[in-house]
């Protein structure tokens, strides 16, 4: 049919959320702690000023869209996401978002590697994103912590190259015009 709308995707029993301008997808066995996971990114969002919104919370859908994935939330739930022993929560939620994090918790039953050797991307669907493989065991706070490094460590990788040092894009931002220190690479300051 030319000109429809893709369908929604492969669903997955999974939690997805828009933290800053990264989709993070977050996947673990039944309890372990998924929707803690995305309330503690949420509130994290809200303290540090920076952008967050739910995109699903337990059923979410998944779909290859020019080598991104794209993940969106069951239209029956937007902006629902459960707190355990407490009930529904309504919240800011977005109808998708592209998935640049891919967050795992172990479950309850297993951990994972403390250091380790490899495992920073995983192929969801054919398409690469990054991964961060985090214990259950561990507080929601520090999963979300964890989770906020990665995504700056991610948006900071993505800037690697560009002659505008952070500091300077700051500046820019604020006073409308880029700091006269010299980029970091020793190459001349843009005017």
């Amino acid at each position: 049919m030319s000109g429809a709308e893709p369908g929604p995707g492969a669903s997955f029993h999974a939690t997805a959320l828009v933290y800053g301008e990264s989709g993070v997808l977050i996947f673990g066995p039944s309890g372990s702690g998924k929707s803690a996971l995305a309330l503690a990114l949420l509130a994290l969002a809200k303290r540090s000023g920076v952008f967050a919104a739910l995109v699903g919370d337990d059923r979410i859908y998944l779909r290859p869209s020019h080598g991104r994935l794209i993940v969106s939330g069951a239209s029956s739930i937007q902006g629902l996401i459960e707190r355990r022993t407490f009930g529904l929560l309504t919240v800011a939620h977005e109808p998708t978002a592209v998935v640049r994090l891919l967050a795992e918790l172990s479950g309850a039953d297993r951990a994972w590697q403390r250091m380790p050797e490899s495992g920073f991307t995983a192929s969801l669907m054919g398409i690469e994103v990054s991964r961060a493989a985090l214990n259950s065991s561990e507080s929601a706070a520090d999963q979300a912590l964890a989770i906020a490094d990665c995504v700056e460590r991610m948006t900071l990788s993505s800037c690697a190259g560009k002659r505008i040092p952070l500091e300077q894009c700051a500046a820019v931002h604020k006073n409308r015009k880029v700091a006269a220190s010299p980029p970091p690479d020793g190459g001349q300051a843009v005017d």
